[in-house]
């Protein structure tokens, strides 16, 4: 891995699941992809089917839309609305390393997420959405 000391030269990606209860149904699969091309680029790793001296896995856990950025009309009986979204998409990863345990990590849940304006439809913008966090994500899950 680059900037990181290893022996490993194999890594194994199981198909991560999509286990939120939001959001596209393919989450798992384009995050599994993005992972394994991650790797590629990144590293001297090669990607095997099974067994690699590191091995990585996991879940989608949430896919989450919170309103933010509350604005009021000032008049006493108005709705308070949001003027933004907020989507949240958290992953739970476990990486087994082979060649040195103290390495590993177990269950352990990265999350990011991107903020968007109210007039925006998500429906339009979800997939370049969900791949700017899943980048985020990918990212933190290699470092």
């Amino acid at each position: 891995m680059t900037g990181s000391t290893t022996a490993a030269k194999t890594i194994s990606i199981v198909e991560f699941y999509n286990n939120a209860d939001l959001g596209p149904a393919n989450m798992g699969q384009i995050l599994t992809n993005d992972l394994k091309n991650y790797f590629v680029s990144n590293s001297s790793l090669r990607v095997v089917p099974e067994d690699g001296e590191l091995q990585l896995e996991g879940e989608v856990t949430d896919f989450r839309l919170t309103p933010i950025s509350p604005t009021t009309t000032g008049e006493d009986n108005a709705f308070t609305t949001a003027s933004s979204t907020r989507l949240t998409i958290t992953v739970k990863a476990t990486y087994i390393n082979t060649l040195d345990e103290k390495m590993s990590f177990k269950d352990k849940s990265f999350s990011f997420y991107v903020d968007f304006p109210n007039e925006v439809n998500l429906s339009d913008v979800e997939e370049r959405y969900v791949r700017q966090i899943f980048e985020r994500i990918i990212n933190d899950i290699f470092n």
